[in-house]
């Protein structure tokens, strides 16, 4: 009898162990949590500068505390680039693992996106992923602003995705600037769904959404080496 629940126990330790290691995510050596944020707190968007504080706001979907774009910026690029931005504010990060879940309430078509931001070093210089239903020279693609209209420059991509109405997925990306390489994974993390190399912007700010859609985002978590502690002052905190 004792033997029996003794080895019942292992195996009940066993599997919560497993289940707990299989939420973690596979990070290289050094890597710890440098930023998460899950808005549940009522000053959640001080920790963010954006193109126009007054397109996004924080709201609730299905039970969830999210940071949401509402609405389209009130805000005109000098080169052809995204409208909507949500950086994470006065942290730099260089090497990362990022992992965010997000929606959009955008009704589907062709251009239907959201977009994440990395090496944001200013309204002029920065990359940005953008994912969409289809994809052509202007969408569904990694992109570069450097001080022109944003060009495209993904090794490897794919047709596009689904985004659906209003369904949350599943995003990881993974920055390595020693190799130059950016991976993004959509809902299925086995398999990359773009890939791209640079090594322009070794640094900068990451952010969140849409070139001029709108959407949602919650449960974020940036992994890294270290990230350094800079002033974000080019974009506008929310009050």
């Amino acid at each position: 009898m004792t033997t029996r629940l003794f080895c019942l126990c292992a195996g009940v330790l066993l599997t919560a162990t497993s289940l707990g290691a299989a939420a973690e995510p596979k990070l290289p050596p050094g890597f710890k949590l440098l930023y998460e944020q899950d808005f549940t707190r009522p000053d959640a968007m001080k920790d963010f500068v954006f193109t126009d504080p007054a397109a996004w706001r924080l709201a609730q979907e299905k039970g969830r505390s999210v940071l949401e774009l509402h609405k389209q910026s009130a805000y005109k690029p000098e080169h052809r680039s995204p409208l909507n931005i949500a950086l994470i504010a006065d942290k730099v990060f260089g090497d990362f693992v990022l992992e965010v879940e997000v929606l959009s309430t955008k009704k589907p078509y062709g251009h239907q996106d959201m977009c994440l931001f990395f090496g944001f070093k200013s309204p002029m210089e920065y990359y940005y992923n953008h994912i969409a239903v289809a994809a052509d020279p202007h969408a569904h693609n990694v992109f570069i602003v450097n001080h022109a209209p944003r060009e495209s420059f993904a090794k490897e991509t794919t047709k596009g995705i689904t985004w659906g109405e209003r369904e949350w997925h599943k995003i990881r990306a993974e920055r390595d600037t020693k190799a130059g390489t950016y991976k993004v994974f959509f809902d299925d993390f086995s398999k990359p769904l773009m890939i791209a190399e640079d090594k322009k912007f070794l640094k900068g700010n990451i952010g969140f959404g849409s070139f001029d859609d709108v959407g949602m985002v919650t449960s974020i978590k940036v992994w890294g080496p270290s990230a350094d502690t800079k002033p974000t002052e080019f974009f506008k905190k929310a009050q």
